[in-house]
């Protein structure tokens, strides 16, 4: 099918430009959303008669866009969630989940402009392309952690992925509690095996 395109498309053309896509795609996404019409000659006299609002149209939307990008581009942005020990998330990242929290930052970015091939599904950093705008594009990136404290060590370039990594290993090895003693404490503790030792060598010396 044969359209007319309304405003700059990713690799099919410019405004005014007119191109051949697969009927689906055109009937699904370019004609109801307003980005194309049907390539006829009625409608090459519309647009024609509206060319100059439409490009004014597409200059102020792409105004807008380079202004929210500017707050963006280049930044990394806390983002906590639960996790397990292995860093797999309870509940996976999706894009209306980055776009909310976006919101939430003062951030005006809409679910469909997060470019996000797949829900994030463990902690870590994660760079996020969003396209602002068909000729605005920004770059931002998550650092998703259980705590702020862990997305500070992430940051740093630790991976927090395993239960070692989080808490850290204790290289003091105790075989029991028996093995810690206190001075001051009166209460009976359990014999170890080399006290026994000691007190039946002089019974047997005696004999």
């Amino acid at each position: 099918m044969k359209v007319i395109l309304l405003e700059r498309i990713a690799k099919l053309g410019a405004i005014g430009d007119e191109v051949t896509v697969k009927p689906g795609f055109a009937r699904n996404f370019l004609l109801p959303s307003g980005r194309a019409l049907r390539a006829n000659a009625a409608n090459r006299e519309v647009f024609e008669a509206q060319r100059a609002e439409i490009v004014a149209r597409n200059d102020e939307r792409k105004g807008v866009a380079e202004e929210i990008s500017k707050g963006l581009d280049g930044k990394t942005f806390v983002f906590v969630r639960s996790a397990g020990e292995t860093g797999q998330l309870y509940g996976s990242v999706s894009t209306r989940d980055i776009s909310e929290f976006l919101a939430a930052q003062g951030h005006k970015v809409s679910r469909n402009q997060v470019d996000l091939k797949t829900p994030i599904k463990t902690i870590g950093l994660v760079d996020i392309s969003l396209t602002l705008h068909p000729e605005v594009e920004t770059t931002i990136t998550l650092n998703i952690a259980r705590t702020a404290d862990e997305a500070e060590r992430q940051e740093t370039g630790e991976d927090l992925s395993s239960a070692d990594a989080i808490y850290g290993e204790n290289d003091e090895k105790f075989e029991s509690l028996a093995d810690f003693e206190d001075e001051d404490d009166d209460r009976p503790r359990r014999k170890r095996s080399n006290d026994v030792a000691e007190e039946a060598a002089p019974e047997a010396a005696s004999e």
